[in-house]
């Protein structure tokens, strides 16, 4: 175990590199399954979560080769072991995504109850409601979820609640099924457009993707082909947020300003000063007095549910009062508590938290309960007065690639050190 040291105060100067997103390349990588020969993913961003779909893949009987030039080969055409093992689903709830592609390609599953960050019901029944009217055969018991297909159907599926992982799923599940899919209220997140994207480039046809219905008019085979993935818009917005709530002037490059246009928006009508180009974003708070305001979290392409944490932390030291409203998940308001231990006052009703600003926040010792409370700590811990350390950082590690090197270059002083 390990925690990060932060001694706060800091103004963020500098640039840095947007990494890869982990929430496109888990289904891409998990899409291999589909195809009768290699495909090749680069831009794949060096993260735990990576390394857990990866060594899922190898658990499973896929052949993974690290390239010279970074893209990594992964070759699922002859899987011997159609099993996700619980030992590693249970710490990403992304496994799942393998589920769809099994039945798709071998008729039968069999998959872990799934696990991940604690941050609310995640119910996997729309996947399995979908897979069950394409013709799947379900059981489920305490442990394991099975499913038989001798052959899937075409189906209209509306689903009852947006589901990022369970457009994913049905998508892939349908790729070889004869005939016409029609999903309706499908996630529009621009990770499931990659996907899309990318199976269209070897083969699929699939059409929608951006939008609530996606159809899906089944293909004979996939061929292999090479794709990048598309930048982490949660990790440049909680850098952009880095380079707010210490009054820095901080670039993030590789990233398109049209992936978190309502992280920029915030930020704007926060007072912060906003540059952009073709491949990089700009804030510049150097003379900015922050003021608060609401947020409300929707699917995309309303605020982001993964930027909730980050921007409660700006707000907890912007001027006035403001509140925010969590509509995705009913338990992601963990952060709570750790922040009002370094002073934040925040008071919380349900699905809603009432932060009033202060002037400043105190280094404290924190624990990190999920990914993005984790980020919303280190954000705390940059602009808190002396020194604060985090402890459970590995949530970090899903889903933030060298987090303390790039704050580091950016003029922060964070370690990292075992937990004795």
């Amino acid at each position: 175990m390990e925690k990060l040291i932060i001694k706060g105060g800091n103004q963020l100067h500098g640039e840095i590199n947007c990494s890869g997103a982990k929430n496109a390349g888990l289904p891409i990588l998990a899409s291999s399954i589909l195809f009768s020969d290699s495909i090749q993913v680069g831009n794949l961003p060096h993260l735990k979560d990576i390394s857990t779909m990866l060594e899922l893949l190898n658990s499973m009987g896929s052949d993974i080769c690290l390239e010279e030039n970074g893209m990594l080969t992964i070759d699922s055409s002859n899987l011997t072991n159609p099993e996700a093992r619980y030992e590693l689903v249970k710490t990403m709830r992304a496994s799942i995504l393998v589920m769809g592609p099994l039945l798709a390609k071998y008729g039968r599953a069999k998959i872990s109850q799934p696990g991940g960050c604690n941050i609310g019901t995640r119910p996997i029944d729309f996947h399995l409601s979908g897979l069950e009217q394409m013709g799947a055969e379900i059981k489920i018991d305490s442990k394991f979820i099975y499913l038989e297909a001798k052959k899937l159907r075409p189906i209209d599926f509306s689903f009852p609640k947006i589901s990022v992982t369970g457009t994913e799923n049905l998508i892939m599940a349908a790729i070889f099924t004869p005939g016409v899919t029609n999903l309706k209220n499908c996630a529009k997140e621009p990770e499931v457009v990659d996907l899309i994207n990318f199976l269209n480039s070897c083969g699929a046809k699939i059409e929608g993707a951006g939008t609530s219905n996606i159809s899906i008019t089944g293909v004979e085979d996939l061929v292999g082909g090479d794709w990048n993935i598309l930048p982490d818009r949660i990790e440049a917005g909680t850098y952009l947020v880095a380079g707010a709530i210490t009054n820095g002037h901080v670039r993030i490059n590789n990233i398109s300003d049209n992936l978190i246009l309502p992280i920029i928006t915030t930020l704007e009508r926060m007072g912060v000063t906003i540059k952009k180009g073709k491949d990089w974003v700009e804030v510049d708070a150097t003379t900015s007095d922050l003021k608060s305001v609401d947020i409300e979290t929707g699917p995309f392409p309303g605020f982001p549910t993964d930027m909730q944490a980050q921007f409660m932390t700006l707000n907890c030291i912007s001027d006035g009062s403001s509140l925010t409203t969590e509509t995705v998940f009913e338990n992601r308001f963990q952060h709570v508590t750790e922040l009002k231990k370094m002073g934040a006052k925040i008071s919380l009703n349900n699905n809603q938290a009432k932060i009033e600003g202060v002037s400043n926040l105190v280094g404290s010792n924190v624990s990190a309960s999920d990914l993005r409370a984790s980020a919303s700590l280190v954000l705390a811990g940059l602009v808190g007065k002396n020194r604060t350390q985090i402890d459970d950082i590995y949530h970090i590690d899903r889903g933030y690639e060298c987090i303390e090197e790039k704050l580091n270059k950016l003029g922060a002083e964070i370690i990292r050190e075992p937990t004795i």
